[in-house]
Parts: C-alpha cells; sequence; structure tokens
C-alpha cells in the first residue's frame, strides 16, 4: 500500500456507499484501484494524461 492509498478503516467507510453493480456502463473495474489512482493523481498534481495505466 502507498502512501496515497486509502486504510482499510477508511475503505470500510466509503465501500457502502459506492455502486454495487458493475455490469452498468462502462467496463469494470474495482473501485479501490481507481479511487487510489484519483488520491496519487490529487497527490502528486500530474496531468490526467500522465496517469500510469496500472
Amino acid at each position: 500500500m502507498s502512501r496515497t492509498d486509502l486504510t482499510e478503516k477508511q475503505w470500510r467507510k466509503l465501500a457502502p456507499h459506492l455502486p454495487s453493480n458493475p455490469h452498468h456502463g462502462h467496463v469494470y473495474v474495482e473501485h479501490r484501484h481507481v479511487i487510489n489512482g484519483i488520491l496519487w493523481r490529487l497527490r502528486t498534481g500530474a496531468p490526467w494524461r500522465d496517469i500510469p495505466p496500472r
């Protein structure tokens, strides 16, 4: 876990508020992975195009 990732305690509070059906809309990507990527981007100030694909 990197320093920008959510802790287990933070994740347990957030997870119930996220959509549960991964079959609607775009291709499903694990919510935790997406949120940690957004937090990394906000912390570093990197342009969206420079976000690593992983």
